[in-house]
């Protein structure tokens, strides 16, 4: 209760993150739009993951010896992790030790995890 009480008082309200701002501001406004945009993903991860074990489980082939479809999934979806972390901070990097070095950063999270999204959301609709 003290939790959600303190998170509400934290969390700015939509128009707080509207016009002009102080970088502060911008830096928790665009924090907490990738922290929108990853949990869009995780969503869409679950939804995927389940549907990637469905295919691996229909599949009945034993000549064909290469990975599943979630083990695939996997391994691409833990590179990409790596991938976007270490080229979101260098994107922050362009501003490193300023104050714009937080929002650039959450930005490029925001916008790399939403085409993920779109991504994970794109191999399920594929009938492969």
């Amino acid at each position: 209760m003290i939790l959600t009480l303190i998170l509400a008082m934290a969390t700015p309200a939509a128009d707080e993150c509207e016009g002009e701002l102080p970088q502060q501001q911008m830096n928790f406004c665009a924090a907490q739009e990738y922290h929108r945009a990853d949990d869009a993903m995780n969503a869409q991860w679950k939804v995927t993951s389940a549907e990637m074990k469905r295919r691996d489980a229909e599949w009945d082939e034993p000549r064909d010896d290469r990975p599943g479809h979630f083990s695939s999934l996997l391994e691409a979806q833990r590179a990409w992790l790596k991938y976007r972390d270490a080229h979101c901070r260098g994107e922050g990097y362009l501003f490193r030790g300023g104050s714009m070095e937080p929002f650039m950063h959450a930005t490029c999270m925001t916008s790399l995890t939403e085409d993920r999204t779109r991504q994970l959301k794109t191999l399920i609709e594929a009938e492969g």
